[in-house]
Formats: structure tokens, sequence, C-alpha cells
């Protein structure tokens, strides 16, 4: 089968499609033909690691966390813990390369089965692969503020404002879906009018542009009784904003740390609003975490919740699976959207 690897840390020049015998599944593993691998960050930062010539967890690595194909085997033990999922049905995964040696830019891989969830009919394998690493991180933050809710079904979130900080990149894109979904009335804060409009695609309700406008001022005449969750990807340059229009017990839900090296709070006012600050990372947030996520997360395909596309809000951009380094220099490079790779041609 054809794979991508790396046996160095570097540049995406490290990576290297090669031959590489088919994988066996375990008791307990799945075996999945993949079609779309999806590429994130933390593929290129995995990749990046310390620096160059780092020592890595194992001699070859095949990288990316996300993707989606077909069933193509399955362990017998695995048989009785999914018991619906047979040979040939559409999946997609996730956490696929943590703490294993090999991702999904390749034509088969073997995962456990609880990162292999079934794709509701209809789905095509392009959402599939752009879920993932994005919509569990989505998931997550509109999931841990102090009055709830813990899951996300329609009217979860009714009553509630979610402002979701840069609603043009994937996470923000579906955590808009997702909250929207879930009954929330949704926010987002933009850099641009080509964003504005990804943004309002996704289901934005209402835009604000940070860079051209007074965004605490539009944020307040939006919702005067304070936003409830900020699922937020640059805790440290929007901390004063955040402040001055989160409600009491309002939370910021924060997965990455964009443009700034650190937070510095107000303490006093925070304490007297009740702030909550709750970080997240997929690879640490435990497994009952996770099945809950892809639960929720199949549910909202199953009602047509998720679509990607620039008409949706989320443009493609694809290359082959001999393109994987020019993949992952478009992730690394900021192209908006989601860049994904057909491994099945």
């Amino acid at each position: 089968m054809k794979a991508i690897v790396y046996t160095t840390t570097g540049t995406p020049s490290v990576l290297d499609l090669v031959d590489r015998e088919l994988p066996e599944p375990g008791p307990s593993e799945v075996r999945v033909k993949i079609a779309v691998s999806g590429v994130n960050p933390t593929d290129w930062k995995s990749r990046v690691g310390g620096g160059p010539g780092q020592e890595l967890p194992f001699p070859e690595v095949t990288p990316n966390q996300d993707g989606a194909g077909t069933v193509d085997a399955i362990g017998a033990e695995a048989a009785d813990l999914a018991p619906l999922l047979e040979v040939g049905d559409p999946v997609w995964t996730f956490l696929s390369q943590h703490q294993r040696a090999t991702g999904t830019a390749q034509e088969y891989v073997v995962l456990p089965v609880e990162h292999v969830v079934a794709l509701p009919e209809g789905v095509s394998l392009d959402v599939g692969a752009s879920l993932g690493v994005p919509a569990m991180t989505a998931h997550r933050a509109l999931t841990v503020s102090e009055q709830g809710p813990s899951r996300l079904a329609p009217g979860a979130l009714d009553g509630k404002v979610v402002l979701v900080a840069g609603g043009a990149g994937a996470v923000g894109h579906a955590a808009i879906q997702l909250a929207r979904w879930a009954g929330a009335t949704v926010v987002t804060t933009i850099s641009s009018d080509a964003k504005a409009a990804l943004a309002t695609a996704a289901g934005a309700h209402h835009v604000v542009n940070y860079r051209t406008g007074d965004a605490v001022a539009e944020i307040q005449a939006v919702a005067p009784d304070g936003v409830d969750i900020v699922v937020e990807v640059a805790p440290g340059p929007n901390a004063a904003l955040n402040l001055a229009v989160l409600a009491n017990h309002g939370t910021v839900a924060y997965y990455a740390n964009n443009n700034g090296d650190g937070v510095t709070l107000d303490v006093v006012p925070h304490f007297a609003k009740n702030i909550r600050y709750q970080g997240l990372l997929l690879y640490t947030v435990g497994e009952d975490a996770l099945a809950v996520a892809a639960e929720d997360i199949t549910a909202a395909l199953r009602d047509g919740a998720l679509p990607v596309g620039e008409e949706f809000g989320l443009p493609l951009t694809r290359f082959p699976l001999e393109q994987t380094a020019e993949a992952h220099a478009a992730v690394e490079a900021d192209t908006v959207g989601k860049v994904l790779i057909d491994v099945a041609g």
C-alpha cells in the first residue's frame, strides 16, 4: 500500500511516499481503507516537533489524525465492541495517530475500534475527514461551562449566547454549526469581509469585524445580558474583550494560544463575574469525553448540521496523496478552510 512517512522532524520536505505492507488489525482494532485524509495544524506541528532532527517516538511516522473511508477488516473483539459496524461501512476516524506510529496519510490504517465512527447515510467522506480534531474540539468547548450543558442536542443551548473567536477557522466553523444546531445565538469575530461571509454561511447569527469597529460595543448590542460561552483561539489578545462581554458565570473555553505567549487577567473583575477559564486538549481529555463527542457529532450529522464546502463556510483545498508535503505547507501557511488529501485518487 502507499503511505506517507517521515523519519526525522523538519519541514514538509521530510515527508516521503513509500510502499508498505498491509497492516493487520489486532483483536480490538479495525482496519480502515482511507479515501480522504484531513490535515490539521496539530499534524504539521507534530512533524516539526521541537526542531529539525529531533528524536521521534517511533522510528517512522505516518502523519494526520483525521480521515474518512470504509471499514476493510474488523478484529474479533472489535466486532463485539461495535456490533453494528460491518466491512464496507463508511466511517470517520479521530486521533488516528495519537500515541501511534501511523495516521491517515496512507491507503489503509489500523485503529482502536473506539476511534472509528460510522458515518450516517448520505454524509460525504469529505465531511467525515473534516470532523475529528475541529468538531470534537468545538464540542468540548461548548460543553464545559459551569451551567451546562454537558451534552449537545437540539435545544441544549436554547437561551445561551456563544461567541466564537475566529469563526472562519476549522474549529470556529464547527463551533458555529454545533452551537447553532443546539439552539444558541451565535456571534463570531472575524478579520475581513471574506471571512465574515464564510462565518455567515456556516450559520453565525452575527459577525463582528474586530479590526474595523468597536467589537465590544457590537457584541454587547447583540448580547446585552452577556455572552455565556466563548470558544477561544487567542486567549491572550482577546482577554480584555472577553471580560467586557461575558455574563456572570461565563466561560472562556480555550483550545489554542494564537498570537500570544500568555494571558494577563485583571483578577478582581474576573472573580466578581465568576468567570471560568477552561483549557481543553483532545489528547488528554479522556476517552469518555471523546466518546460523548462522537455520539453527539453523529447526531448532528444525521440532522445535516455539519456540511462543508465554501457554500457552507468551509472552503476545501485538495491535494493527492503524493503531494502531502504541499498539503502540510498549505495548513502551515494558514490556508482558509479545510485542507484534504485524496488518498484514494
